[in-house]
């Protein structure tokens, strides 16, 4: 079976990369390999983790063009032009436009680091997502694996993780438990079981073989 091409969309530093990184070296992405690492900034750690793995990168740097528009044209055009068959974000902070989203209908992926629909929406990206939490005194949150659709952080959900909020939490200490225990191991799942043909999308749900 020819292996599905995941193609990793970063920003910074890459920590979720790299847990799609070591997944893949044990083999636990089964039928996906990351075959490419996009930046929307240069000379962001990332890109070296690509380097230190042989994985092709590319710098799609959204300052170079004009607008939304453009900026996801060139995006679209670069995906198909790899031949990619699973878009995961990252830690990818660049908008793009529906251009994407019709290109890869139901095969782009993101990790949120929350609990949806808690902690999720417009705003609610990187500590903002931790510091909402901890604010409302929340006992559990987690993590998110979801198909990315046109309306923020509110396409189908693949996986969710709980993970405990403790007393003397930071938005800091909540954010790097979270990553521990939950975004870096439902993420590569997540990716394992698109990659192995086991997720069917119905009405705004996902469906996994054998549950």
């Amino acid at each position: 079976m020819t292996k599905k091409r995941i193609a990793v969309l970063v920003s910074g530093g890459g920590t979720n990369l790299q847990a799609l990184i070591d997944a893949q070296k044990c083999g636990a992405l089964g039928n996906g390999e990351i075959a490419l690492v996009l930046s929307s900034k240069p000379e962001v750690y990332a890109l070296e983790r690509a380097a230190n793995n042989n994985i092709p990168s590319v710098v799609l740097a959204r300052r170079e063009y004009a607008d939304i528009a453009s900026y996801s044209r060139a995006l679209t055009d670069t995906l198909i032009e790899n031949n990619i068959d699973l878009v995961v974000l990252a830690g990818f902070l660049t908008i793009f436009d529906e251009q994407v989203y019709e290109a890869f209908t139901n095969k782009i992926l993101n990790v949120h680091p929350a609990l949806i629909p808690s902690f999720c929406g417009k705003g609610f990206y990187g500590l903002h997502v931790h510091e909402a939490a901890l604010e409302k005194g929340v006992r559990i949150s987690g993590a998110t694996v979801h198909i990315v659709t046109p309306e923020c952080d509110a396409g189908p959900i693949v996986l969710q993780k709980a993970v405990e909020v403790k007393q003397d939490d930071t938005p800091e200490t909540l954010q790097r438990r979270i990553m521990e225990e939950a975004e870096w191991k439902i993420l590569p799942a997540a990716v394992r079981l698109f990659c192995d043909d086991q997720i069917t999308v119905e009405n705004n749900k996902v469906y996994i073989k054998g549950e």
